[in-house]
């Protein structure tokens, strides 16, 4: 039986350094223009790395992580764009399906179907989900204001943070726009937050058979006020997000 070895995908700088503090034994190998970093959490061997954003350069590196980190599960935490309505800043959303929302190869095949795979969306599998959902529930439950200082609480109105479960879209284009919103939200209704990444890589995830997980936080609600106090979210609480829901992923490994 092969031994299990972590890949963890963060979206940022700030979120791969926050998870670095857990890591122990840290050693840095440099590999197609990104540092990879090895080590354990918790006993169990474990390779940290910036994604880059993107659904090229994300699906490239976790290709790298699956075929030369040999990898046997995958980890993709970061922050995303509300879609639906009652998301709000400081909410969690775990992808249950990931589907890529700029595919379209009509009228060669439907909307969003990923050519030769006859699949649009792919799916997380049980076990995954059920740790992801544990991990996040452990951190709200302890109540955020353990690890995010009462003046980004306030800034950000993060008064009840919750988890959901549901579709993720993914796809090369970052939403600054209600209109653009609004566009997705009625082409795939059911989907509950916009990123860059993780459909692509759940899509090589699928490819290689690696079981993965994709958790995201909500930064922005994917309009004209996108891009406010966005570094200050990412600084100090999404990486304290990520931080402490990988501490419990780990915990329930």
């Amino acid at each position: 039986m092969n031994e299990k070895v972590i890949g963890i995908m963060g979206a940022m700088h700030e979120e791969i350094n926050s998870v670095l503090e857990l890591m122990n034994g840290v050693e840095e190998v440099s590999f197609g223009r990104r540092t990879y970093y090895t080590g354990t959490i918790n006993g169990i061997k474990t390779v940290l790395v910036f994604s880059r954003w993107g659904k090229v350069a994300a699906a490239t590196t976790v290709t790298s992580l699956i075929t030369k980190f040999n990898i046997t599960d995958l980890l993709f935490i970061g922050v995303s764009g509300a879609i639906d309505p009652k998301l709000k800043i400081g909410d969690i959303v775990i992808a249950d399906r990931l589907i890529q929302h700029d595919m379209d190869a009509r009228p060669l095949m439907p909307q969003f179907e990923i050519p030769l795979l006859r699949v649009s969306y792919f799916e997380t599998d049980p076990k995954h989900l059920a740790i992801a959902q544990q991990a996040v529930e452990g951190m709200l439950n302890m109540g955020i204001r353990a690890f995010i200082e009462p003046v980004e609480i306030e800034r950000f109105l993060l008064y009840n943070p919750r988890l959901y479960t549901g579709n993720i879209a993914s796809g090369d284009k970052f939403f600054a726009s209600q209109q653009d919103k609004e566009q997705l939200h009625a082409a795939l209704p059911e989907t509950l937050c916009v990123e860059m990444e993780g459909a692509a890589v759940a899509q090589v995830c699928y490819e290689y058979e690696v079981p993965f997980a994709v958790i995201r936080i909500i930064s922005d609600e994917c309009n004209e006020n996108s891009s406010i106090d966005f570094p200050d979210f990412i600084q100090n609480v999404s990486s304290r997000y990520a931080h402490q829901i990988i501490e419990n992923v780990f915990g329930l490994l």
